[in-house]
């Protein structure tokens, strides 16, 4: 799967200064730029290794993985992996060393099989309305904003079990006894072998592993997308599919461990169920981009779907490759649980052009005010009941004389 990084700076200008300010801000700048040239050294430092391997450079030169996408397909006895390289460097020759399980045949990708994954992965697009208006919605729109907007060798510890060439690439499949004698092999062939390397190969060698040893060829081009023959290697590679015999689903990864700078995976895998990893392995936890079913009618992907029909799109970091601890092994998840991306636009809920949240509160004021008007109505034009008549006192009755 791609990593970026970015690198942003600020000036300040302003009127006249004294000088005690103009020597500030010549020792911050002369900070900046320090750091500056410490972050683009190690951006052009060499790169080792990659997700799907090990990445040598002819001596003295260097080359980086900027982006490695690869496809592993399982159907329970057979494993493919479709992995395609962008590089980038000054490195005119490279080779770059595939650890297998089982003995391994090796063609030329199809190329359109990553156009047609990004379209089957692709997000969905939907539309999601909201009531009361945002930053960016009238009353609070802002008209200034800029934002609209992967021959037999001299040593006997070595065999080659075969040799081709794929278009630009001179194909070796190789055993090894030995991580020394392998080290051997490629120096003889015109490529030296980092010494860390050596022993990050121990496992594969006590395990019985093989190798696929991939090369440029220096008299057919670069083999990348941006054409040129003899320049130096840069921009998407012809992608490389291997298939070999498993009896379970693995991705090598250990060797990227000698990787100097963060790595990121980005790794389709098509089976008969959805599948995740078995362990982080060093990395942070990878993320599931995607999952569902596919349908394609024919083409790259079609081919490799398969009675694999169940695709599983996953992502990881490894900002520390060092941690890394082996290799990727899948396993089937608990359930075939889809997930889709979704990006949605959101949009204030409008009838007739007018905003929502404006007739509502305006009818609602309109309604408060009616009924106002027409309590104070009602209110002055209730009659009104006069006040009781006063009632007489009583007469005074005279009492009879005494006597």
């Amino acid at each position: 799967m791609p990593s970026a990084a970015g690198l942003t700076g600020t000036d300040q200008h302003g009127g006249a200064v004294c000088r005690p300010v103009k020597n500030a801000r010549t020792r911050i700048l002369t900070l900046v730029l320090t750091l500056l040239g410490v972050q683009l050294s190690w951006l052009v430092a060499p790169a080792y290794a990659c997700g799907c391997g090990a990445m040598v450079p002819d001596p003295a030169r260097e080359i980086a993985v900027s982006d490695e996408q690869s496809v592993l397909r399982w159907d329970g006895r057979q494993e493919q992996i479709v992995m395609r390289l962008t590089v980038n460097g000054d490195a005119r020759h490279a080779a770059w060393i595939m650890p297998v399980p089982h003995r391994a045949a090796v063609r030329l990708g199809d190329p359109a099989l990553f156009d047609q994954l990004a379209t089957a992965t692709a997000p969905v697009h939907r539309t999601r309305y909201h009531f009361w208006p945002y930053n960016g919605d009238w009353p609070f729109d802002d008209h200034d904003s800029a934002a609209d907007a992967p021959a037999p060798g001299a040593d006997s510890a070595v065999g080659v079990v075969d040799r081709q060439r794929l278009g630009p690439f001179d194909v070796a499949r190789l055993t090894a006894t030995d991580p020394a004698a392998l080290e051997d092999w490629l120096h003889t062939h015109g490529f030296s072998l980092p010494a860390r390397l050596k022993t990050a190969l121990r496992p594969y060698v006590d395990r019985h592993w093989e190798y696929v040893a991939v090369r440029l060829a220096p008299d057919t081009g670069t083999g990348t997308g941006t054409g040129g023959s003899t320049g130096p290697l840069h921009g998407a590679l012809d992608p490389l599919h291997l298939t070999f015999a498993s009896d379970r689903p693995v991705y090598p990864m250990r060797l990227s461990r000698l990787a100097s700078l963060p790595q990121s995976l980005g790794l389709y895998v098509l089976a008969a169920h959805r599948m995740q990893t078995r362990s982080a392995i060093g990395g942070l936890q990878p993320t599931v981009l995607f999952a569902g079913r596919v349908h394609p009618h024919g083409g790259a992907l079609g081919k490799l779907a398969a009675r694999t029909p169940y695709l599983t799109a996953l992502t990881q970091r490894f900002p520390e490759p060092s941690r890394i601890s082996g290799d990727h092994e899948l396993v089937r998840a608990a359930a075939d649980t889809p997930v889709q991306q979704v990006d949605y636009e959101d949009r204030l809920l409008t009838v007739g052009g007018i905003p929502a949240w404006l007739l509502t509160v305006g009818g609602i004021l309109l309604a408060a005010g009616t009924a106002f008007t027409v309590v104070v109505v009602r209110r002055s034009r209730r009659p009104v009941t006069p006040p009781p008549p006063v009632q007489p006192p009583p007469p005074v009755t005279p009492s009879a004389p005494l006597g």
